[in-house]
């Protein structure tokens, strides 16, 4: 069966090898391009022999399909598990703890804590299992190691940060460091495949191959990152791709990326994007937050100085 997309272009559902024409019910071992999934063939044969007739639609549908992963809305930061509002979406508005693996914002952080007297008590702990505060680098990088035999991909980032930068008895080893980032990317962690693209990007643990830096740059940006999403607009914007460009800056600024907000208000003024386009953009932008508010969040801001 055959119809047509919105461009009017085919569209195959295929129910008999786009070779042969052998339908279904000769056979029932059709199986779909592993590309494209448009058509169907009965034997790795008459792939092969179609190949040279299919090779410009499959190139044509599998970028699309592409597209359509990439530029979909990303998935929101989940909730911070004490105060169960949305966790901001970039880094300095929360704080891992290793103790438990938990992410806690930064409100929840800094907040005053009482027992059930309501006296304060010792705010020195995690906020979330209680357990005491790490004393030295040495807690630190043990408290972190338990987490990584556990699989943690957090706890396998920090250390590959620590390999990155060469801090808290670590030593400086971007090599090590792009492997741990892999990793934790596969597990799970979006920032780590940011900080992937960043390697192959800067020639930091591996040769320079931009092809590659914006390869995780898309699987970060896909997984919600919006550094990485922010760092996919300007690439689209360096190489003339303006509509490519706004895509991205649109989905940035809707996640809390005040550059990508900046960068639409810079295609405004240059006639690159339309009135609408910002506008949306600062609406969603300023609904993240709204979001992620709290007072409790305010007053750590204030008092540490910290923006997110």
């Amino acid at each position: 069966m055959r119809s047509t997309d919105n461009n009017n272009h085919e569209i195959c559902i295929a129910t008999e090898c786009a070779n042969c024409g052998k339908g279904e019910e000769e056979s029932n071992k059709l199986k779909a391009c592993g590309a494209c999934k448009m058509v169907r063939y009965c034997s790795t044969d008459c792939q092969q022999a179609h190949r040279p007739q299919h090779k410009k639609e499959c190139r044509r549908r599998v970028k699309e399909l592409h597209d359509e992963e990439l530029f979909k809305q990303p998935p929101p930061k989940e909730d911070c598990p004490i105060c169960f509002i949305r966790l901001p979406s970039l880094g300095s508005g929360s704080t891992y703890y290793a103790c438990c693996g938990k992410v806690i914002c930064s409100g929840c952080c800094y907040a005053t804590v009482y027992d059930y007297q309501g006296n304060e008590v010792d705010n020195n702990k995690c906020p979330f299992c209680r357990t005491p505060a790490p004393d030295s680098d040495e807690e630190i990088v043990k408290r972190t190691m338990k987490r990584v035999e556990m699989n943690d991909p957090i706890a396998i980032y920090n250390i590959g940060v620590h390999y990155r930068d060469g801090r808290h008895g670590f030593p400086q080893d971007y090599t090590k460091a792009l492997e741990l980032f892999r990793r934790a990317g596969e597990l799970g962690d979006t920032e780590a495949y940011t900080n992937v693209g960043y390697a192959y990007n800067n020639g930091r643990g591996a040769e320079i191959d931009k092809r590659k830096a914006v390869h995780y740059y898309e699987l970060a940006a896909i997984g919600g990152d919006v550094s990485a999403r922010h760092n996919l607009g300007i690439v689209e914007y360096r190489g003339g791709n303006i509509d490519r460009a706004l895509k991205h800056f649109l989905i940035g600024a809707g996640g809390g990326h005040g550059q990508s907000l900046k960068k639409i208000q810079e295609l405004y003024s240059d006639g690159h994007a339309a009135k609408d386009d910002y506008k949306k953009a600062l609406q969603s932008y300023q609904a993240y937050l709204g979001e992620i508010k709290s007072k409790q969040r305010d007053e750590a801001a204030d008092e540490d100085h910290r923006y997110y």
